[in-house]
């Protein structure tokens, strides 16, 4: 009886052995599992930070995000570029860049959203049928026109009826003000969503590099002639190249115009401290801040709040601009160059105009913004509208068939002077 009681009791104990083991190897795959997710759910969130390497590049547009990257210098001293994001998918729009200033670390200089995974969400579910959210954030390239051109409505209110160099054309009527009855226009051109082709970058120790291709063709009957559009980037660590180049592929000439609208943030977030330096002795007058229609009169700054054309410019303080400078001072090699200047973040930004077609330079600063646009651009607004331009050249460029134009600035950095 004793034996049979001992072989129940070392029975059962093995029975217990046997349960406890495999429970064990249950909870440690259990554990194993919930650090798995935990791990894929904290890498998935740094792969969703704007400008965070990822295996799988998100997708914005239909095409793959394109980040460049250059490594931290040992001069801790001096600002410099760390990266720039594209989006081929949606007209390269150059969402974000980014750069390590000293005292503050790294920080974003273009406003846009803050993660991959709200871009996206912008441009993919928020944005209408013109791709108007493009140029709401980030630094959208925009071709063949920039800024507003007026026209007839058309019946349905989508597009308007003008004429572009001496032929006329209907475009997209994508933008008006904001007050009641507000005039409907177009605005900013043709490829605020276009899907460029033929992306390439590169990352090497020297620079970093991105050029992509949208064949427009005469975009779908709304520009006259062919294009091929090819912007490019070139970033190093203290500078950073934007290109842009219009090729004629048609059999008449192409007019053009190109400019990129870019959000530049102010680091400190104090946008009335802040200060601009444009080499512009006139600016465009506009009917009004809401509609922003030229009116066809080119006036002096000196001696107006519209002067910002001394050493180290001018505070913005509580100035609202949307405004056309004009007559630009040139240096030696031609090229003009715009300054925006932090003093409290001790950051500045030196916007140099390469292309000696670029004419005129949009500034876009509301007060209650911590941003200013800054466009360096061929022409002037609504430039083929005679009522109010007459004979003036506004700057247009004209292609002739199987010829191209060329539109460069380049960004860099520096420490103003306290």
């Amino acid at each position: 009886m004793r034996k049979f009681r001992s072989f129940v009791i070392i029975a059962f104990t093995l029975t217990l052995i046997g349960v406890n083991a495999s429970m064990g190897k249950k909870l440690s795959k259990s554990s194993s599992a919930s650090s798995s997710k935990a791990a894929a759910k904290t890498g998935a969130k740094a792969a969703a930070k704007k400008g965070a390497p990822q295996d799988q590049p998100i997708t914005i547009g239909g095409e793959p995000v394109v980040q460049l990257t250059r490594p931290r210098a040992t001069n801790s001293e001096k600002p410099q570029f760390l990266g720039a994001t594209f989006l081929p998918g949606e007209g390269m729009n150059m969402l974000a860049v980014k750069a390590y200033l000293p005292g503050m670390g790294e920080v974003e200089l273009i406003s846009g959203p803050p993660t991959l995974a709200e871009a996206k969400d912008l441009f993919e579910k928020q944005n209408d049928e013109f791709g108007n959210e493009s140029f709401k954030v980030g630094a959208a390239f925009l071709y063949p026109y920039v800024n507003r051109i007026r026209g007839k409505l058309s019946a349905d209110g989508k597009t308007i009826e003008t004429m572009i160099a001496g032929k006329k054309l209907n475009l997209p009527a994508n933008w008006h003000g904001k007050n009641p009855g507000a005039e409907i226009n177009a605005m900013h051109g043709l490829i605020l969503d276009a899907k460029f082709e033929d992306v390439k970058s590169n990352n090497t120790a020297g620079e970093s590099t991105i050029s992509a291709t949208y064949h427009g063709g005469n975009f779908g009957g709304h520009w006259l002639s062919k294009s091929d559009v090819t912007i490019g980037a070139t970033l190093k660590n203290y500078s950073l190249d934007l290109f842009v180049t219009a090729k004629n592929v048609g059999t008449e000439n192409l007019p053009v115009a190109i400019t990129v609208h870019p959000y530049y943030h102010f680091p400190s977030g104090d946008r009335t401290q802040a200060r601009l330096e444009v080499p512009a002795d006139q600016r465009a007058l506009v009917t009004n801040y809401d509609d922003v229609f030229p009116t066809g009169k080119i006036v002096p700054v000196k001696d107006t709040p519209y002067d910002f054309t001394g050493d180290k410019g001018a505070a913005l303080g509580s100035l609202f601009m949307d405004d056309c400078f004009t007559d630009l001072k040139r240096n030696k090699d031609g090229s003009a160059t715009i300054e925006v200047i932090d003093p409290k973040a001790k950051y500045g930004l030196r916007i140099i105009a390469l292309s000696p077609h670029i004419q005129s330079v949009q500034v876009y600063a509301p007060p209650d913004k911590d941003f200013v646009a800054v466009e360096p651009q061929f022409n002037l607004a609504d430039p083929y509208n005679k009522k109010i331009w007459g004979d003036r050249d506004t700057g247009m460029v004209n292609v002739a068939p199987g010829k191209s134009v060329a539109w460069h600035i380049r960004l860099e950095l520096f420490t103003p002077a306290q």
